[in-house]
Formats: structure tokens, sequence, C-alpha cells
């Protein structure tokens, strides 16, 4: 820690030095002084210190300055363990019991970026639920939040519980006390003031298993069917471990050999996908199951977000690559209306560029191509 403390007192103590030289009369001819009112060099460290400091110390010193500044907002925004291996917090509440469905107890919150709030919202809103269930979609925006990322809106602001600002006051208006991260989603009973979960995977069955009794167990929209189970558990393993959060693995990650791991994972999910594909219409046969809308939200974002910012499988990979994924996704977003209400696709990727800047310090976020394009549903 000592030597990291002294790397970044000596780069500020060379810039220091060097903008004084470059600012001297002294030394500034009026050519000089003329590029440099035109030019922004910054310290303009390389070519100032010249045979005064040899440029490697130079560049080492910014460079591990800056990689300790990284690596510091790295572990505050994603912990790692010893290895630089990103390891996923949980702050789950207790098992829920079955939601009633009588209209107006149970509210949704969820956030467009976030995948695994849109799977709780694709599950509403395939389910055929959100007549009984209403939903506030919150607002990114770290800056504001107090802990956290989530806030509420202008156009959706905080109507059932007092007027909270953001999401963390209203996880201590629920649950006074509450020391963990304050994540979306979050479904609550209005009627009772508790949370029931924020836990996606389990929001998730609690809806299907509601559905079904309002619906029947015969319903083609039951997406956890019973002889499907065991099949479903089991992808529903891997596709988390190798892909949901094998892409955060990528992005994540802080040491090279943590990033290695974690991209071939990526690569070795994405061909099982295909390979499964190749003969199914959906990861589990003919029906669409909870294993597809688990899939689907990564999948959706994967070329606009997590190839090129989080180099998930290299960064050069596209979904497009793997010819009966991409048709999985343009069949799952054509046929299944949900899909499409449950995100606006821009908006998500973009947040990505813009929220996280440990991955992207500069905050420019990329022009977008339109939903079309991103899909590949411009080729047919």
């Amino acid at each position: 820690m000592r030597n990291r403390i002294s790397l970044l007192g000596a780069t500020l103590l060379v810039g220091s030095w060097c903008q004084a030289f470059l600012v001297h009369p002294n030394h500034r001819s009026r050519q000089t002084r003329l590029l440099a009112e035109k030019l922004n060099k910054g310290f303009n460290l390389l070519e100032l210190a010249g045979g005064l400091v040899p440029q490697g110390v130079i560049v080492q010193t910014v460079s591990e300055s800056w990689k300790l500044a990284w690596k510091t907002m790295m572990v505050e925004l994603a912990p790692q363990d010893d290895k630089g291996n990103y390891q996923r917090p949980s702050y789950s509440f207790s098992s829920a019991p079955p939601l009633d469905l009588e209209q107006g107890t149970y509210h949704l919150y969820v956030g467009n970026p976030c995948p695994w709030c849109q799977r709780t919202l694709l599950a509403l809103l395939y389910l055929q639920l959100d007549d009984r269930i209403s939903v506030t979609r919150l607002q990114e925006n770290p800056k504001q939040a107090s802990r956290g990322g989530w806030i509420f809106s202008a156009t959706q602001p905080d109507r059932l519980f007092g007027g909270c600002r953001d999401l963390r006051e209203l996880y201590e208006t629920l649950s006074p006390g509450f020391q963990g991260r304050c994540t979306a989603p979050l479904l609550v009973n209005v009627r009772s003031q508790t949370i029931v979960s924020n836990e996606s995977s389990e929001i998730v069955q609690l809806l299907n298993d509601a559905a079904q009794k309002k619906h029947g167990v015969d319903s083609p929209k039951n997406l956890y069917p019973e002889e499907k189970r065991r099949e479903v558990d089991e992808i529903n393993d891997w596709v988390y471990n190798l892909i949901n959060n094998g892409v955060y693995r990528c992005g994540f990650a802080t040491t090279q050999s943590a990033y290695n791991q974690a991209s071939s994972d990526v690569r070795e999910g994405l061909d099982r996908c295909n390979r499964i594909l190749s003969s199914n219409r959906y990861l589990c046969g003919d029906q669409f199951t909870v294993a597809d809308l688990r899939l689907l939200p990564t999948i959706v974002r994967f070329d606009g977000a997590y190839a090129p910012l989080f180099r998930a499988a290299g960064g050069h990979t596209r979904i497009r690559d793997y010819p009966h994924l991409h048709v999985w996704l343009q069949r799952c977003w054509k046929e299944h209306p949900a899909v499409s209400q449950s995100i606006d696709l821009a908006d998500a990727c973009a947040s990505y560029f813009a929220q996280l800047f440990p991955l992207n310090p500069s905050g420019i976020v990329p022009s977008p191509p339109v939903t079309a394009k991103l899909l590949g549903l411009e080729d047919e």
C-alpha cells in the first residue's frame, strides 16, 4: 500500500512540476504559447519531462495510480474475492407465502436497465397478471440515490408509502434497520406494508404459481410445467453460472485470469444454448418456459452492452454468431409481445455506459442502433 501511495504522490508531483514549467513565461516561446492556447494537453508530461524524468517512469507511475483508483472503485461497485473474481452478493428475504392476487395487494418495483428486473416484469406481463399487480418503473441515478442506484422519477413517484425519494427510503420504511444493498426487483405487500421478496427467481416462481390458480394448471402459459421441472432446473443452473452471471464476471473482473475464465464460460454457455436450439424451438422443447425467460434478458442486452462494454466472450462475439440462438431470440421477441413490452432496449444499453463509470470513465455513450437492427430483425 505504501508503494502505491508513493506512486500516486509521484504522479501528482511530476504533474505539478510540468504544469508549472508549461505556464512559466521563461520556458514558453510565443509559438508555444499560441499552440497551448489552442490545444489542451493536460500536464503535457511526456513532452516536458524529457531527459529530466524517463518516460517509462511517468508511464508506469500514471498507469499504476490509475489502476489503483480503478480497482478501488471496482471493489466498491462489485465485491471481489482475492483472485479478482466478481462475487455477486445476496440479500434476499425469507421465503414468501403464496400470492392471493387480490387486486391492490401487491406492487412490483423494477428498473429498466436491470436484467433481473426484466425477468419479473416479463413474467408478470406474459402471465397476464398486470391487472392484479401494479408496477413502478424506477429510474437509475446513483448520483441522486442515497444508497444503491434506484430513485423514483417525476413521472412515476412513490404514491404508496409517503413519497419516498429512492429505493433506500422504501426499504427502510418497510424493513427498518435494513443494512444490505437496496436492490430491485422488489415485490411488496401494500396492505401489510411488508417486503415479499427482492429475489427475481423467487418472484417469478410466486407469479407463476399465482397464475396457475388464476388460469388453471393446464394453461399453456405455465412457465414451470410439472413434467419439465427437472430439465428446467438443470438448464437454469448452468445458464446462470455461465451466461447470466458470466457476463458480469467478465465486466467486473479485476485480474486477467478471472476475466479469461469468465469469458471462456460465456462462450461455453452460448455454445450449449446454440446446440440445444438447433433442434428445439425453445430451451426445453416446444414450450416457452422459465428457462427461456431467465436467459432472455441477458441475450437481449448482449450485443448492445455486454459484448462491447463488459468484453463478454472476448468482446467481439455477437449473438448472430450463434445462428440457432439468434433465431430463438427473434422468435421470442416477435411471438411474445411481453418481451418487447418489458424493456426499452436502447435506454437499457445506454445506461450501462452512462452509469458504470469504472468501466467507462469518459461517460461517452455509443450511438445505439435501432432495436430491430440490434436484434437482427432487419435481416428478415
